[in-house]
């Protein structure tokens, strides 16, 4: 199955500790996109965070992002990831609250971090 990342997802194994990868193979999702907003967003955060700790994790990302697929597109990283969504059926892996809300609203498959350690399925479609 085909999954989204969102920046925030990328930065998380420097700030949380948490394997995404290992945890999105446990889940069954093996095709992993990232959106070239979302590498753009990661490139500024690298250089441009006012916190050391964001920079360095936004670097990681970048290296962890290498590991995927990238699709292009422009604009707003919710917003690409929101349409790439529907458009490849595929589900999103974000710690954006507002996000999540936004993507279950429209019936996408949300999974996000729980307890820092593992990925949950918010909402599981059908495609």
């Amino acid at each position: 199955m085909k999954v989204l990342l969102d920046t925030n997802i990328l930065m998380a194994p420097e700030q949380l500790g948490l394997d995404v990868f290992s945890e999105l193979e446990r889940l069954g999702y093996l095709e992993w996109l990232v959106p070239q907003p979302v590498i753009e967003e990661l490139s500024w955060l690298s250089e441009h965070s006012k916190k050391g700790r964001d920079r360095r994790a936004a670097r990681v990302g970048l290296g962890l992002a290498a590991r995927c697929a990238r699709i292009p597109g422009y604009g707003e990283a919710d917003d690409i990831l929101e349409t790439l969504a529907v458009d490849l059926g595929a589900a999103v892996l974000t710690s954006d609250r507002e996000l999540k809300k936004r993507l279950s609203r429209r019936g996408i498959t949300v999974i996000y971090p729980r307890q820092s350690r593992y990925l949950e399925i918010a909402m599981q479609k059908e495609y």
